[in-house]
């Protein structure tokens, strides 16, 4: 690649996160485009091998067709001079027992089903992000109005200041205090321009483009205390599953392993000397084989044991699934209702800060006081609403993630 191309490229990469959203788009639509997520694609291809091995594993294995020459004579060759010498033709077939089949299948269909939940808990982490993201831009947008009119505050609160200090207040300090505020929201600016361009290279990798979709109501998940409903402990239980399949898979090697072959010679008549005159008739020779486990103890029984282990940390690992899913949904629920509570208190210093305005604006109606507290008091009013949709945002996140935890269907 010349430089020029490489150039070319970062620039379009650098234009797209930063592109204008895409619209026309509904929440379905990007659930539907999620479903195609790459990494979805793979885990359903997975699954769809794993359901193929499962159908293999109850077949029979192929049969053995053999066709040669037996006792023939190096030295005389012909096939009229010995009576053992023939031609032959035979077929072998291997039937190993229907429970180690069925184990096998058993799991690869637990493999199968494994796959099939990890995928389900996958889309709706993928989905959590997903919300996450548009719940995120929507905070940047109602944030950039916030600024907005901070900085027209700010104007008006420069000539407000000014109109004092020329009737002769002592008030230039503030118009210091005002352009470090002005510079705080400037950075603030530059903070939520950056936050946008990381969002819109998540939404990128999720839906394949910087959508503007607004986020839907957040609504709290409905779980009843079942461990079962955990997206984590349905892939450990689909695990452990696999692992009963190893444990029968184990048992049934102990179990014999039957075979049959059959084999037609073809003999020619004895040539005619005197020593060589036979009927040159037929035959058939048949078998059956079945294995027997005489090295039990050095095969079998240390392959059932350590199934047996394997299906023991299963179940450790299943029940450490359950305890690691009740602490998340603890831990985002502690954040949900801290930042309830955050809300409610913010709310409640917005309405002190109203009041405060109101008493202060009567008194300036009088003819008492300067006019700037008041405007003071709405960019104060103005950063508890800048506060408030990052607590909206921390709450409805939370909820994103709780609902992730859990299957919905």
């Amino acid at each position: 690649m010349t430089p020029f191309k490489k150039s070319t490229f970062a620039a379009a990469i650098s234009l797209s996160l930063f592109a204008a959203p895409a619209i026309g788009q509904t929440l379905d639509e990007l659930e539907i485009q999620l479903r195609e997520h790459p990494s979805l694609v793979a885990m359903r291809s997975s699954t769809s091998a794993e359901r193929d091995r499962a159908i293999a594993a109850k077949a029979l294995p192929d049969p053995v067709v053999s066709f040669g020459i037996n006792n023939f004579p190096i030295f005389d060759p012909s096939f009229d001079a010995f009576v053992p010498t023939n031609t032959s033709l035979g077929v072998r077939q291997q039937f190993p027992n229907m429970a180690g089949r069925r184990a096998r299948a058993a799991e690869a269909n637990g493999r199968a089903d494994v796959s099939d939940a990890a995928m389900e808990m996958r889309y709706d982490a993928l989905k959590a992000e997903l919300l996450i993201a548009l719940i995120e831009r929507r905070k940047i947008a109602l944030q950039r109005e916030i600024l907005q009119q901070q900085n027209a505050k700010y104007d008006e609160l420069s000539d407000v200041v000014a109109a004092e200090i020329d009737a002769g207040r002592p008030a230039v300090f503030r118009l210091a205090e005002i352009d470090v505020e002005r510079a705080r929201v400037a950075r603030r600016i530059a903070d939520l321009k950056g936050e946008e361009a990381r969002i819109n290279a998540q939404l990128i990798n999720l839906v394949g483009a910087p959508v503007g979709v607004a986020p839907p109501p957040m609504t709290l998940p409905d779980w009843q205390g079942s461990p079962q409903s955990f997206h984590a402990v349905r892939v450990a239980d689909s695990n452990l599953s696999v692992s009963e399949a190893r444990v029968d898979q184990a048992k049934a090697a102990f179990r014999p392993e039957f075979g049959v072959q059959f084999s037609y010679q073809l003999r020619q008549e004895g040539s005619g000397a005197p020593t060589e005159m036979f009927a040159g008739d037929d035959f058939v020779s048949g078998m059956v084989t079945f294995t027997v486990p005489l090295w039990a103890k050095q095969s079998q029984e240390p392959t059932l044991r350590a199934a047996q282990s394997d299906r023991a940390s299963a179940r450790s690992l299943s029940a450490n699934a359950a305890r690691q899913a009740a602490a998340q949904y603890a831990s985002y629920e502690a954040i949900r209702f801290a930042a309830e509570d955050s809300l409610i208190i913010l709310k409640e210093q917005i309405a002190a800060i109203e009041d405060q305005m109101g008493s202060q604006l009567t008194t300036y109606e009088s003819g008492i006081g300067d006019y700037s507290p008041i405007i003071d008091g709405e960019i104060a009013i103005l950063a508890l609403k800048w506060e408030i949709e990052n607590e909206i945002t921390r709450r409805d996140t939370a909820i994103a993630l709780t609902n992730a935890l859990l299957v919905t269907s």
